[in-house]
């Protein structure tokens, strides 16, 4: 009876072994689930832990346990972002190397939608086995390619962006305008139930249905792929009231000072490195100290909007990551955090406070240029352009699983590129990227993984990266960045010892300049790229408005080109 009894008792344990040990593969194998949080219009130091003062601890919490990038780079533009971040290519190669519904005559790189040779992330995907939803902001061509026809199984979009409220509207000409709200390609009115049965802020509406596809995609045992494309902090700025007078007051110290304070706090992180200096601030910045005291309550207020939107931002962060981790998914998805462009400087250093009460659905509020010197610091310039304050954007990787090596450093420095998010989800998810899809060519992908950099590797990238839009132009090669806007001249940059581009080493170092001048012209030559021109508009916070030559606004829109400049 013994023996017996020393028998099933040794197969016992062998079984258990045997069980932990196929548990145990079966999750090393397993397929991650992803998640990419997309954000509009945040500045590179606008969460906590890339140097701001509104909190953000959810994302402060991916960030101390992941990978963050401090030269990670987006295009500077809303459509043109997303383009790339879905399919791996420069935006101009995709078809959209302007915006969404703006299409230049003959051009294959205006086309103001995604064409059918360039696959998305969730074609491929979903191919893979993933079940792939998206919420937020689309602005991709809803028209011509709506989500439900680029992969996505399940989507709640908007088709631009720009709503925070069920009750928000606009007025074009006198009449009233109300955006509708697409799910799962079917047109609905922001007030429907079938949005949402209560009144909701836009930021939780995304997240809610994030979790809710999320669900769906658990009920097939599937894994996940969630694009969650928010609209905050994209003007018109908007909050819930009781947490916008939270913020009331805390900017009563001045764009100079909060500027100062975050650009130190950036060294403190070992963000920056203490050499590179502070650029000035633009002269159309008005001192603060000038101001009257009833001008600094404005702008306070429209920060305190600016800033309860991102604490917003943060909520959901934290709401998604607490359901992942309750439903055992946490450590086995791989969670992307980044923005699509710098701060924006749009409506000037004054910005714009119009409607009561401030944040809310009815008003319409702008954060401005002399706000945006903040958000962007410690870099020059904004939304728009090639400069650091235009194209750097904060990078979190998190995902315990997958990333092997945390980094002894605490910012990883290796330049890349929104191009870089679908290779990357493609070597995770073991997926394939197709020569041919539905019976079409598909062009080659420009980016790289970033999976050596989840392993403590080199990351090895076989060509410069390149910037284009509305003619402000860049080359990132290595410590060397080339830059120029809109008909300027070009400038050198040496990113190692001046990373916020303050002394142009153009004249000292021709040769560099000029091999990186040719790369980018054989660039933009085999990728689409349009050349453009433009005036300055003195109202316009410094930005090359292209809007003065571009004479007819819908579709069709003809945007010039060099032959034509004067």
């Amino acid at each position: 009876m013994a023996k017996i009894i020393c028998g099933l008792y040794i197969i016992l344990v062998f079984t258990y072994v045997s069980f932990v040990a196929n548990a145990s593969t079966e999750s090393l194998d397993k397929k991650p689930n992803i998640v990419v949080i997309l954000l509009d219009d945040m500045g590179f130091s606008d969460i906590s832990s890339y140097g701001g003062e509104i909190p953000t601890p959810n994302i402060d919490k991916l960030a101390s346990n992941g990978v963050k990038l401090s030269q990670f780079y987006n295009t500077a533009r809303c459509s043109p972002t997303r383009a790339s971040l879905l399919t791996g290519m420069y935006p101009h190669k995709a078809g959209m190397g302007y915006l969404a519904g703006f299409e230049r005559q003959g051009s294959r790189g205006t086309l103001g939608y995604l064409h059918d040779r360039a696959v998305t992330a969730a074609d491929v995907l979903s191919d893979a086995g993933y079940f792939t939803a998206m919420t937020g902001k689309w602005h991709l061509g809803h028209n011509e390619t709506p989500p439900h026809k680029r992969g996505f199984q399940a989507s709640l979009a908007l088709p631009a962006g720009g709503v925070y409220f069920p009750d928000q509207a606009s007025f074009k000409k006198g009449q009233k305008v109300v955006s509708p709200i697409f799910l799962n390609g079917k047109k609905l009115q922001l007030d429907d139930n079938r949005v949402s049965d209560e009144y909701w802020y836009g930021t939780d509406l995304w997240t809610d249905w994030g979790i809710k596809f999320i669900q769906e995609a658990e009920a097939t045992n599937k894994p996940f792929f969630l694009y969650l494309s928010h609209v905050a902090p994209h003007f018109p700025v908007m909050a819930p009231q009781e947490t916008i007078e939270k913020y009331r007051g805390r900017y009563m110290k001045g764009w100079e000072v909060l500027r100062r304070e975050r650009y130190q706090r950036q060294i403190e992180l070992g963000l920056l490195d203490e050499n590179w200096l502070l650029p000035e601030m633009s002269p159309d910045v008005p001192d603060w100290d000038s101001l009257s005291r009833e001008d600094k309550i404005r702008y306070d207020h429209i920060m305190a909007v600016y800033a309860a939107a991102m604490e917003h931002v943060d909520a959901s962060v934290g709401r998604l990551t607490q359901y992942l981790k309750e439903q055992g998914q946490l450590d086995n998805t791989l969670i992307l955090f980044l923005s699509d462009n710098g701060g924006s400087a749009e409506s000037g250093p004054n910005g714009m406070s119009l409607g009561s009460p401030l944040g809310g659905p009815t008003s319409r509020v702008f954060v401005g240029q002399s706000w945006a010197e903040l958000q962007n610091t410690p870099f020059k310039l904004y939304k728009h352009f090639s400069t650091e304050g235009g194209i750097a954007t904060p990078f979190i990787a998190h995902w315990p699983t997958g990333i092997s090596k945390r980094p002894e450093k605490e910012f990883l420095d290796t330049p890349a590129h929104v191009i870089d998010i679908l290779p990357t989800l493609i070597d995770v998810s073991d997926a394939t990227y197709p020569a041919r899809y539905r019976d079409t060519d598909i062009l080659p992908m420009n980016g790289v993984s970033l999976v050596p950099l989840f392993e403590g590797k080199r990351l090895s990238r076989p060509e410069p990266i390149f910037f284009e839009h509305e003619g402000n132009r860049a080359v990132r090669d290595g410590r060397w960045k080339l830059v120029s806007r809109l008909l300027g001249s070009w400038r050198l940059y040496d990113m190692d010892a001046d990373r916020t581009e303050t002394v142009d080493l153009f004249q000292k170092h021709p040769d560099i300049a000029q091999s990186m001048i040719l790369q980018y012209e054989k660039w933009a030559q085999r990728d689409f790229v349009d050349q453009w021109i433009g005036k300055r508009r003195p109202d316009s916070g410094g930005l090359w408005s292209v809007k003065e030559r571009l004479y007819e606004h819908k579709p069709g829109l003809i945007i010039p080109t060099r032959d034509n400049e004067e």
